[in-house]
């Protein structure tokens, strides 16, 4: 996912492929074991999908 991505359609492409890996994070966290890096970490992919969207908004 290293390339720069221009297309409407490549845009909403690697939106997909990260939110899904958002959600495969997600759902492979046990709320028992939860660290606090752990939120930290999905806090964090959730701050740079919305980085994203704001640049495909350009």
């Amino acid at each position: 996912m290293g390339n720069a991505v221009h297309d409407k359609d490549s845009q909403v492409q690697y939106l997909k492929q990260r939110l899904n890996m958002f959600l495969e994070v997600l759902d492979a966290i046990d709320p028992e074991d939860t660290q606090l890096e752990d939120i930290d970490r999905l806090i964090e992919m959730i701050d740079d999908l919305e980085i994203k969207c704001e640049q495909f908004k350009k």
